[in-house]
């Protein structure tokens, strides 16, 4: 990969949280979320089952927010439908999709490829990420061994749905003028960073973007752990989900390779489903104001990673108040904490339940948050901050909030 192409050749450009967002990467529910079904859930990652039809609605708004912002909206099946340049990368696809989807048999195997080859290219996407029912692929077959396949265990699916897919922050991350694409936790959800390597590898428009971090990796790292706090310092979570291996890994290359990073801050979090990523505890909405939650404004350790003279990485632990580390690795003379909940204990935990703290700013001290976190908004207003509120009463089962749903692919300097 090229290190030494320009934003303008690699279509993308990413140096802070709060830069003003021009274009952006969403994915609108589909299919997927009306094949989940309760007993299978946990197997997919999934606490809820939304209505489809009113969760569109809710994204619609997030998206109509957004270009009246003035935010450019593209959407990932486009972009995966726009980086089938020619058969051989469609064969490609269609096959390395089936390998990690794990079919194993041969005769379903060939049903699938038959029953996706038949598909135009958008129609097949949107097929691969709601997943592929068993009566799908025998509706239309005369091979009584289809019906059979089909029939030959209890589980009813020939290739399982993708539920997670609108939360675009996890398989793949922008950074400066490169991307990370993800190793991600589970199985389950790795196969979502697929469609990013075909958008890296052969989308007219992102192919020539360096490579910060790669889905072949061993240890897991996924996007909403990675917080771009400004041109020259990158925030990374130690999480349930990204490992220290993958931290040492990212920060190798984007300390080295990048224009304009000079820090990696890998922040040390609690393990565990409330804190699942870096981001549902700890947003930038402003140059020097953060939303938190209320269990991490005591302390925090955080390892600060940077190149020596000679190139090498030199790690320094640091263990603080998040106000002091932020104030010392940003320059800043002051930094305003804004706690979910307003750091009520009752109501913090509801809101960050439905990702209080998890807001994505379009601008310098001007965020979208979801319209349910009612506590949480009027602490961020109080604190001068602008707010775009968009419905969120199905969206949110799927326990992500605003910056979980978009993946910026051009912000300005901030």
């Amino acid at each position: 990969m090229n290190k030494g192409v320009s934003f303008l050749e690699t279509g993308i450009h990413n140096t802070s949280e709060i830069g003003r967002l021009k274009k952006v990467l969403l994915h609108r529910p589909g299919g997927e979320l009306e094949n989940l079904m309760p007993e299978y859930l946990e197997r997919l990652l999934f606490d809820d089952i939304p209505y489809l039809k009113e969760a569109q609605r809710e994204h619609d708004a997030f998206a109509d927010c957004l270009r009246q912002q003035g935010v450019e909206v593209v959407y990932l099946r486009d972009l995966v439908a726009e980086s089938i340049t020619d058969a051989d990368v469609r064969a490609d696809l269609i096959r390395q999709f089936l390998e990690e989807s794990g079919v194993k048999d041969d005769r379903l195997r060939e049903s699938l490829e038959d029953f996706l080859s038949a598909l135009p290219d958008k129609e097949m996407v949107s097929a691969m990420m709601a997943g592929v029912r068993k009566t799908q692929l025998r509706a239309n077959s005369a091979r009584l061994g289809d019906y059979l396949s089909a029939a030959g265990d209890d589980y009813p699916f020939a290739v399982d749905p993708l539920p997670n897919l609108y939360f675009t922050r996890d398989p793949f991350a922008t950074i400066g003028t490169g991307v990370s694409i993800h190793k991600m936790h589970t199985a389950t959800r790795n196969r979502e960073t697929l469609f990013g390597k075909f958008i890296f590898e052969h989308h007219p428009d992102y192919r020539n973007a360096p490579r910060w971090y790669d889905r072949g990796e061993t240890s897991s790292l996924e996007g909403g752990d990675i917080l771009i706090l400004s041109p020259q310092v990158l925030a990374v979570g130690i999480s349930q989900r990204t490992e220290e291996d993958s931290i040492d890994a990212l920060a190798e290359t984007v300390l080295s390779e990048s224009k304009t990073f000079r820090k990696l801050l890998a922040f040390d979090i609690p393990k565990s489903r409330s804190f699942m990523h870096l981001d549902t505890v700890f947003t930038m909405v402003d140059r020097d104001k953060f939303t938190v939650h209320p269990n991490i404004l005591q302390q925090i350790t955080v390892f600060v990673m940077e190149l020596d003279e000679n190139r090498k990485m030199k790690i320094r632990q640091e263990d603080g108040r998040l106000e002091d580390i932020l104030k010392e690795h940003l320059e800043l003379d002051k930094v305003t904490l804004i706690p979910c909940g307003q750091g009520s204990e009752i109501d913090a935990a509801r809101e960050q339940w439905s990702d209080g703290s998890n807001t994505l700013a379009i601008g310098p001290g001007e965020v979208v948050v979801y319209s349910r976190n009612y506590v949480t908004n009027r602490a961020l207003e109080e604190a001068g901050i602008r707010l775009h509120t968009i419905p969120s009463a199905e969206l949110s089962r799927g326990r992500g909030g605003p910056r979980c749903m978009s993946m910026p692919l051009w912000r300005e300097d901030p």
